[in-house]
């Protein structure tokens, strides 16, 4: 009996956490049709910014913005109406070397300018102008402000995903997107290496909003 009682044991332990799994269900889809008009607000733990640049020939080498804000107006029956406005934190970069990171982020030796950002610099920021939707992609046309420089780029978008999030998250509607595009560091005054580490950045977005 006790040998019976140890074995139904062993087997709940192992069923509970199992059917627990199969009973929690993904909260996000990727049917568009549950987006829903309105505007939201960025959530900045889960939208991402990478740059990917040519390593001297030999490898890719990619870096991530974090925490980044914003907002995103969207009319799923006028997409070519939809705005997004995001800023993101130039002094939250982060690579994978922290000797990297603090260059980056270095005050100009000796005068003159810095070879990259320079300390404390200034958030950049992306408005849109302009959306060209087709289906589930678009072609979002904005001005990117970086380095105290302006200019105009273009980012291909995808619809990732939308739904409601778990009361414990919020319990409120969002949606997910992916993009990317490229954009010449040169032309926001950082040069610096070139052309041994490139001057093309590529751009990798996943962009998550929630519902206001």
């Amino acid at each position: 009996m006790r040998a019976r009682f140890i074995a139904l044991a062993a087997t709940l332990a192992i069923a509970t956490p199992l059917i627990a799994q199969q009973a929690m269900q993904v909260p996000g889809s990727k049917n568009p049709a549950l987006v829903t008009a309105g505007s939201y607000t960025a959530d900045p733990g889960h939208t991402l910014v990478e740059w990917t640049v040519d390593h001297l020939g030999f490898t890719p080498y990619f870096g991530i913005f974090g925490d980044v804000s914003g907002t995103l107006t969207l009319d799923p029956k006028n997409l070519s109406a939809a705005k997004v406005d995001v800023t993101i934190p130039v002094s939250k970069l982060t690579t994978a070397n922290a000797g990297l990171t603090a260059h980056m982020l270095r005050a100009p030796q000796g005068g003159g300018k810095p070879d990259f950002f320079g300390a404390n610099p200034a958030d950049a920021r992306f408005v849109s102008t302009r959306v060209v939707a087709t289906g589930q992609t678009a072609k979002v046309t904005g001005n990117l402000t970086l380095n105290g420089v302006t200019k105009p780029v273009t980012l291909d978008a995808s619809f990732y995903g939308a739904g409601k999030a778990p009361e414990q998250m919020g319990g409120k509607e969002a949606v997910g997107f992916e993009a990317r595009g490229s954009i010449k560091r040169s032309d926001f005054g950082v040069a610096y290496g070139t052309p041994v580490v490139s001057d093309e950045v590529k751009l990798k977005i996943v962009a998550a909003f929630n519902k206001n």
